[in-house]
């Protein structure tokens, strides 16, 4: 057969139906790169799309602890219940300020230590007018602090007081009378590594810290008995100390 004759048979010969390839099944048509990450997406879209759930003392506080100050309190309307407003954790690092660079990097691991626990970056505070018997000067970075809202601050408050405040070496309550005129109350620890967030074979140094939560209350007793209720071990006064 000669070589026109060939080319002629080539030319003859019709095209695989259904666009076959050399490999005898059917090409797959691609889908759009859209479609295809949607499909791939597609089980973790409905557990993504679904908001996160309410911490539990949140739910708590609902359920229980409006009903339980109503009472106790006499408050018929229940959103003249006293409620937690925010919870304010502070450190001062004024100390560090002036010990150069091992001061700085001692500044700066508190401050990671601080948004571990808190969950949240905190805020660096500056001092506002310079004291010479501190060696302080004005616009030096004296300490750090963490203001905590709504779910966070909610779930900061379960952990304190089931993981943090257990792990108090020889607790014997909180002190009561830390209140001021208006129901907020103050306490502090004087390390860190009470929290279990905090790795206590990377701390190299000890570091105090004051916890503040704000309160809508409006005295001392109504500030008292809604903290009492979230399940603060208070110490009790009419016990003395032996």
């Amino acid at each position: 057969m000669s070589e026109k004759d060939k080319d002629k048979d080539k030319q003859k010969k019709p095209k695989a139906e259904g666009g076959a390839h050399k490999g005898g099944g059917e090409k797959k048509a691609k889908k759009p790169r859209a479609e295809a990450a949607a499909e791939q997406e597609g089980g973790a879209e409905e557990t993504a799309g679904q908001p996160a759930p309410a911490p539990r003392l949140y739910e708590k506080f609902k359920g229980e602890i409006v009903p339980a100050l109503q009472q106790k309190l006499g408050v018929t309307n229940r959103f003249a219940v006293p409620k937690l407003e925010k919870i304010v954790i502070s450190m001062g690092l004024g100390r560090f300020a002036t010990e150069g660079g091992e001061g700085k990097a001692k500044f700066n691991q508190a401050e990671k230590e601080l948004q571990t626990i808190a969950g949240q970056k905190p805020v660096r505070c500056k001092a506002k007018k310079s004291v010479a018997n501190f060696k302080v000067r004005e616009g030096m970075e004296t300490g750090v602090k963490v203001t905590l809202r709504g779910s966070r601050m909610y779930e900061f408050l379960d952990r304190l007081i089931t993981l943090a405040i257990p792990r108090v070496k020889d607790f014997r309550g909180l002190d009561p009378n830390g209140f001021d005129k208006v129901g907020n109350y103050n306490f502090g620890f004087t390390e860190q590594t009470v929290f279990p967030e905090v790795d206590g074979a990377a701390v190299t140094f000890q570091q105090g810290m004051n916890i503040t939560m704000v309160t809508s209350a409006t005295s001392v007793e109504h500030g008292r008995e809604l903290l009492r209720q979230f399940g603060m071990p208070f110490r009790d006064s009419s016990k003395q100390d032996r």
